[in-house]
This record gives C-alpha cells, structure tokens and sequence, in this order.
C-alpha cells in the first residue's frame, strides 16, 4: 500500500479514491441541480483579468472554480450530459448557476473583452449546448429585464382606462364650468 501526504496528512491510496469519489458525486450532483454551466478555457487571462472576472461572477452568485477534466468526465459519464466530454481539453474552468443566462452574459462579454478567455461550451437547461448557442443566450434580456417588461405591458391597458376615464371627467368638468360662467354672466 502507498502512502501519499495531503495537506501534511498521512493517507493510504484507499482513501484518496474514497475522497475523489466523494468529489465526483458532489460535482454530479451540482451539475444535475444547476440550470447552467459554461466551461471556459482561462489560460493565458493575467491574476487582474482572473480576479475581475471572479469579482463580477460572485457578484450575480455564480460558482466559479477550476475543476479536473477527469473529474468532470466521471460526474457526466453515463448521463445525458455525456455530449460535455467532447470541449474537455485543456485547464477547464466552471461557472455554474441556477440563472440561465447570467453565466453566458458575464462569460460572453468578458471573452469580447480579453482574447484569452475562451468559452468552450456548457449546459443550459440539462441540455448541452455549444459555444454559438451560449452566445445567442448571452443577448437575451435578463429575468427582471423580462418580468420589468412584462409588467410594463400588462399596465399599459390599465393607464390607458385611467386616462379614458380622467379625460371623461376632465371634459365633464370643463363642460359644467362654461355652464356656470355663462349662468353667471346672464344673470
């Protein structure tokens, strides 16, 4: 049996696969619960770009971590996201969420931004999709933008009655008055 030292702690071969099991079925289950994940090839991005980037997907609450190709194989493998195994070449970075399209926003802009960053395809709705599809994503408006949207139209109707019914009263009113300034001038 061989002895391996992790993080200055003794341990035999049986434990690190019982550890990189344990890591696989954690990402398995993180991957079948997010409603996105875009894989992205960050070399060449300087530690500014890296922690700018990071700062902007934390900000929308989005899980971003490097993770081993392998790992990722084993979490998909078997599953209908099985198609992911094919953009797994390279250091692959993961951002995953339960928003649909925000990874693709953040992910698609700063790819424009720095010529490093390569987005190398992902998952959107249990669904793997390749990098055209991620951008497409990426010019949706948002959730609040759509639900704003939405709401906007749904009032429009209801301000429009508004101003029916005030311009009735406003005329009502401006009638009455010449009324009463033609009474008043008469008598």
């Amino acid at each position: 049996m061989r002895i391996f030292y992790i993080g200055g702690i003794k341990v035999a071969n049986d434990k690190i696969l019982e550890i990189k099991k344990q890591k696989v079925s954690e990402l398995s289950e993180k991957i079948n619960n997010a409603g996105s994940i875009i894989l992205a090839d960050y070399r060449g991005l300087t530690v500014e770009e890296d922690t700018q980037l990071r700062a902007a997907l934390r900000a929308e609450g989005i899980d971003y971590k490097v993770i081993k190709n392998n790992f990722i194989r084993h979490a998909v493998d078997g599953t209908k996201l099985d198609e992911l195994k094919n953009v797994l070449a390279g250091p692959t970075a993961v951002a995953m969420s339960s928003d649909e399209v925000a990874p693709s926003k953040i992910l698609s802009k700063f790819a424009k931004q720095f010529e490093a960053f390569e987005i190398k395809g992902g998952v959107v709705d249990g669904r793997v999709v390749d990098v055209k599809e991620i951008l497409q994503l990426a010019q949706l408006p948002s959730k609040e933008e759509l639900i704003a949207k939405m709401l906007s139209s749904l009032n429009a109707p209801i301000s429009g009655f508004v101003n029916v019914l005030n311009g009735n009263i406003r005329g009502l009113v401006v009638a009455l008055n010449a009324i009463a300034e033609q009474k008043q001038e008469s008598a």
